[in-house]
């Protein structure tokens, strides 16, 4: 029972965490669009009123003209829109899934005990501080030398330094799987926190000096520009981990760190390539693929690189049987699919249950080498190959 419902709270929490996050994905990728589409106005009063940019759309079966002032209108309206509760949704609700998946279950799924032996409650104390270093770290780079003459370059180059040391460091002390989920989870931390910490404060502070008649210091819109571009930039890397998880031949391996690096690029490169494609439409301008291209070329490099070997076989190998399969089963399986223990709604302490599941047991044993989880029973090459020859001769009894 226990099982079910802590599955039922990781599916729900999952569930809310993807629509949130399409809400703030969306948001971001359509605001990023908008700004780079903006054109000079053509209408004379509209430029007399302040209006930097507009952008004419047609959507819906409707028009739309949008149009941006680079600091503010002449007077204010009431009711203003504010984007903000779409990223605090998809934080907190991520977090809540982080530790109801990962914290409460740090000794099954944070800790691989071949990659670095610690007990459950440092694991979750580094994953904590995974956190709050990286937002740290990154936050003071920003403060230190964002405003300077190369700001942008510069943040740019120290804090895709640090992304690759963290990388580095994850895989080095979780699991592959966690590694993974814990570097995108970092970024995604960072992402709300510059909307917490800079960007909705320093609406906050432009709409007050408004409304006060006062003038309204540049530097708030400044920052937040930053922080929205660093953001849109993460947003790919993100979900490139989010996803990882369902596909074991990208965290496991020595050099998982490598994959981790590479894919987050390919997927900062490609974003590149989206960002810069709304400008240069604006301005009539080429549209630079080449971003996307570099990227591509790198995801075609890791799909070469995790190419898997071939098995070698003897030849004539003999059938495996239903005896040694079941003797697998109970050494690497049982302890988590039993009638005590049910997980996944997976059983597999009886002949039949072992046959009615053997389709699961042969994605996930032999395809996918998803489990064991973390291999914790230590299932070898040898067995799966077993598994693998008695489901493809049939799974028979």
């Amino acid at each position: 029972m226990d099982s079910h419902l802590l599955d039922w709270l990781n599916f729900l929490l999952r569930w809310a965490h993807v629509i949130t996050g399409v809400a703030w994905i969306g948001a971001s990728f359509y605001f990023v669009a908008l700004d780079n589409s903006l054109t000079p106005p053509e209408d004379t009063k509209d430029r007399d009123k302040g209006i930097g940019g507009e952008l004419w759309a047609v959507h819906g079966g409707g028009f739309y003209h949008q149009q941006k002032y680079p600091v503010s209108p002449a007077v204010l309206p009431e009711r203003l829109h504010w984007s903000m509760w779409e990223s605090y949704s998809t934080w907190l609700t991520g977090f809540a899934l982080f530790t109801v998946l990962y914290l409460f279950n740090a000794s099954s799924f944070l800790i691989d005990r071949s990659v670095h032996d610690w007990s459950p409650a440092a694991a979750i104390s580094a994953a904590l501080g995974f956190f709050v270093g990286f937002w740290l770290i990154y936050d003071g780079i920003c403060r230190v030398f964002g405003q300077r003459k190369n700001g942008n370059a510069i943040v740019g180059v120290l804090v895709a330094v640090f992304v690759v040391f963290a990388s580095w460091l994850s895989c080095q002390l979780f699991a592959g799987r966690a590694a993974f989920l814990l570097v995108g989870a970092m970024l995604a931390t960072t992402m709300s926190g510059n909307v917490f910490f800079w960007i909705i404060p320093g609406q906050r502070k432009v709409v007050a000096a408004l409304r006060a008649g006062q003038p309204v210091d540049p530097i708030h819109g400044k920052r937040g520009k930053q922080r929205s571009v660093h953001n849109t930039y993460f947003t790919l890397p993100v979900l490139f981990t989010m996803i990882s998880n369902h596909y074991g031949f990208l965290y496991t391996g020595p050099n998982n760190w490598v994959t981790l690096v590479v894919m987050m690029l390919a997927g900062a490169l490609i974003r590149q390539s989206f960002v810069m494609r709304h400008k240069a439409h604006a301005t009539g301008q080429p549209v630079p693929w080449w971003y996307a291209v570099v990227g591509v070329v790198l995801l075609a490099g890791m799909v070469t690189a995790t190419m898997p070997q071939a098995e070698k076989q003897a030849a004539g190998a003999p059938p495996a049987t239903f005896a040694e399969v079941q003797k697998v089963m109970a050494e690497r399986c049982v302890m988590c699919h039993s009638e005590q223990v049910v997980n996944k709604a997976i059983q597999l302490h009886t002949p039949e249950l072992i046959v009615r599941n053997a389709q699961a047991v042969y994605q996930q044993s032999s395809v996918l080498k998803l489990m064991p989880l973390n291999n914790a029973t230590q299932m070898t090459d040898a067995e799966r190959a077993l598994v693998k020859r008695w489901y493809e001769a049939g799974a028979k009894p």
